[in-house]
């Protein structure tokens, strides 16, 4: 039992340890929200507004969008552009050939965004929460934006307007492995332009919309769990059974 204990503590401690332990920018832990479905259908809004523009979704359709208590028309009416259907796919309309001159690189699919950035630091949804919210202004960049979470990224900061405009300042101090060499440490961000959410609301809508990136990622994945735990009952009772069957079988024998 204390052998158990032990265990059960390790176990719980090692994503403590590997969030400690990984190089760069720290991550911030992100609750999940998959299971709220107003924060869904309002990261679902901000997905198909500043998102969808440049990023496809190739692997949803809009109608999926039911599963999240969205009706036919509601979708119709507030998350289609003119030509698209309930039934397309979220593709996005912005030639390849565009994407690669304005931006270096073709954007990325996020079917499975929240997936794909998971790692030994974190789940992807701790990264795409940070990395939504450490963009500033950086003149020096192509876009005039750049990213704490990732370097000279060549994505501009599209949500901006609600954010806000922010600079970043950076002090200088000695690397900790070669005291010869100095390097650029962020200090604090200091606001340029105030945009029209608060932090706290900001956050709370970034918080939305990697919420549906992950549920996006796989939109079965609240009926897995809850069929999971039924299938765990299910076969905890028949152990016991079992259990009980054998115990009966084996007590006369000597």
């Amino acid at each position: 039992m204390k052998l158990l204990k032990k265990l059960i503590a390790a176990v719980a401690f090692v994503p403590v340890l590997a969030l400690a332990s990984e190089d760069g920018f720290p991550l911030d832990h992100l609750a999940p929200r998959t299971n709220d479905i107003t924060a869904l259908q309002h990261g679902a809004k901000l997905f198909v507004n500043y998102c969808l523009n440049c990023h496809g979704a190739s692997a949803m359709r809009y109608n999926r969008l039911k599963d999240i208590g969205l009706s036919e028309d509601q979708i119709k009416n507030n998350l289609l552009f003119t030509t698209e259907k309930v039934g397309d796919l979220m593709k996005v309309s912005m030639p390849t050939k565009d994407a690669k001159d304005w931006f270096g690189a073709t954007p990325p699919d996020l079917s499975v965004i929240a997936r794909a950035k998971s790692s030994e630091a974190g789940p992807g949804t701790d990264w795409l929460y940070t990395y939504l919210r450490t963009f500033y202004k950086d003149d020096t960049r192509p876009t005039g934006w750049n990213n704490l979470v990732f370097p000279n990224v060549g994505m501009p900061h599209v949500m901006w307007d609600l954010q806000g405009v922010r600079s970043a300042k950076f002090v200088e101090e000695k690397d900790p492995h070669d005291p010869s060499k100095s390097v650029h440490k962020f200090e604090k961000f200091e606001m340029v332009k105030a945009g029209t959410m608060s932090q706290l609301e900001y956050d709370n809508a970034v918080a939305d919309l990697v919420s549906y990136l992950d549920w996006m990622s796989e939109p079965a994945q609240n009926t897995r769990r809850h069929l999971g735990v039924w299938v765990l009952l299910f076969l905890g009772g028949f152990l016991f059974l079992t259990w009980r069957l054998n115990a009966s079988y084996w007590k006369d024998v000597k």
